[in-house]
């Protein structure tokens, strides 16, 4: 069996690192040949490049680029630097499949440069399709590539549409954990804390992540993506809390039955069916016992008190740039939060104000999404005096 030849951008973050666990549960199935990380986990990427020994390496920090290439001046490989290192590697030769891991923004043109290599793309950057959905999706279908999800909610939904005949569909269910503020008013949030947002009651993520679980902003960035991952009416696309988070995501068609996908909070398991797709080989990983879980419980996610998810549908009902717009807001107000200089609610007001102040254009341009993506940050920090 040949292997399958894996880049993973976004290597020592959280997806990035699991996506090597799974790497190593499967030695025969799968190999890595490019690793690229943003700079700041030099220690971890030097590991990771001596045990999986990749063709090649990219650092977004250039001054990182060139330690790492100090570093490793012994081994047998290329090392790039740059945005344009990123997209060197997303189009490596060698690579077959492309995992895309890299935190906001920044995923968005090394994710271009694999998908116009032919590369097929194991999407974990949600910012990539919330952006740019339109271009990424034109562009795959142009080069004939898959577009893989890893969020676990979408995993969810792409496993269970598969064999769907053609207009069975009725509507896709997201399911969101709640986040650790589940319940609270909005007085109650007035008061909430960085450390208590990063404290998830279920699943172990990024800083950034983790804080758009607290304020369901991933909810409705995860929207956008669905809408563009199985080309679905944002209207027939549903949100609903599930505190278990053993259900990732359902569908529902037409007849009225459902399909849902159930696991474990592994994400592992959905990194593993987009690498290894179609395929669902045995592996290490720990199994759901649903008697221990005991009962499913469902609720209506509280749009006044997390307006986030409010604006994330908005956005993409408005259409044009205002989705980029809107994360790009996002990723600074959440920045601002972590660094102590905003708080909690400020995050939806800071978005809520970024969409008033700008007219969308069409977003069937890389030049338009950047131009947008850069205005709303420069005008968000200009907002926060940052």
């Amino acid at each position: 069996m040949n292997r399958k030849r894996v880049i993973i951008l976004g290597s020592t973050g959280s997806i990035g690192t699991q996506a090597l666990d799974v790497v190593r549960a499967l030695p025969d199935r799968l190999e890595v040949v490019g690793l690229a990380a943003a700079g700041s986990h030099l220690d971890l990427l030097e590991r990771q490049v001596r045990e999986f020994r990749p063709a090649a390496l990219a650092v977004a920090d250039p001054a990182a680029a060139q330690e790492m290439q100090r570093r490793l001046a012994g081994e047998d490989l290329g090392v790039f630097g740059g945005a344009e290192g990123l997209e060197r590697l997303a189009a490596w030769p060698e690579g077959d499949l492309v995992l895309t891991a890299l935190v906001g923004a920044a995923g968005l043109s090394p994710t271009l440069a694999a998908i116009r290599a032919g590369k097929d793309i194991a999407l974990a950057n949600k910012e990539t399709l919330v952006a740019a959905g339109d271009l990424v999706t034109r562009e795959a279908r142009a080069q004939g590539v898959r577009l893989l999800p890893v969020d676990s909610e979408h995993s969810a939904l792409f496993q269970c549409l598969q064999g769907a005949p053609a207009g069975s569909l009725r509507r896709l269910i997201v399911t969101a954990s709640g986040g650790p503020f589940r319940g609270w008013t909005r007085e109650q949030l007035a008061g909430a804390g960085r450390e208590q947002a990063l404290r998830h009651p279920r699943w172990n993520m990024g800083p950034k992540v983790t804080v758009d679980s607290a304020t369901l902003m991933n909810k409705g960035l995860e929207v956008i993506e669905a809408h563009w991952l199985f080309d679905v009416p944002v209207d027939n696309i549903d949100v609903v809390v599930h505190p278990q988070s053993a259900i990732h995501s359902l569908v529902e068609f037409q007849d009225g039955s459902m399909l849902a996908q159930i696991g474990p909070t592994d994400m592992r398991l959905p990194i593993q069916y987009a690498l290894t797709y179609p395929e669902r080989p045995a592996n290490p990983f720990p199994r759901l016992d649903l008697v221990a879980m005991g009962a499913f419980t469902f609720e209506q996610p509280d749009r006044e008190a997390f307006p986030c998810l409010k604006y994330a549908t908005q956005a993409v009902t408005i259409g044009g740039t205002m989705p980029a717009v809107v994360n790009a807001a996002n990723e600074v107000a959440v920045g601002a939060f972590l660094d102590g200089g905003l708080d909690f609610l400020g995050i939806p007001r800071t978005i809520e104000r970024i969409m008033a102040a700008h007219d969308p254009v069409p977003a069937t341009a890389l030049e338009a999404v950047l131009q947008a993506d850069a205005w709303a940050r420069s005008r968000a920090r200009e907002l926060l005096g940052r």
